[in-house]
């Protein structure tokens, strides 16, 4: 279960929690329905998501990086390759919060 819908998280932000919800692929106007009280808030979010993914993390093993995990994609996805995608999402992401900010500086 995703952090985000078994945390309280998405009410917090202002949504409902719907577990099929993932952001990705949002318009603007959903965009604009993510409300969250403070930056207080958002820090507390991360914060939850990093110590649950350094658990997951920290129990892996390197023959568990080979595991299949979508069957949709020709070959298939391990989990390793998966692992790879998600850090690359999070690295855009910085760096587009780092334009932003950048442009707020302006």
């Amino acid at each position: 279960m995703q952090l985000w819908e078994s945390g309280d998280w998405a009410r917090k932000m202002g949504l409902a929690p719907d577990p099929d919800d993932t952001g990705y692929a949002h318009t603007a106007d959903q965009v604009a329905g993510v409300q969250p009280p403070s930056g207080e808030v958002l820090l507390e979010y991360l914060g939850a998501v990093h110590e649950r993914t350094l658990a997951y993390l920290s129990g892996l093993t390197a023959a568990d990086l080979d595991d299949v995990v979508d069957r949709r994609w020709e070959p298939p996805v391990t989990l390793g390759v998966r692992l790879v995608s998600i850090a690359d999402d999070c690295i855009q992401h910085a760096g587009q919060a780092a334009y932003v900010r950048g442009l707020l500086d302006a």
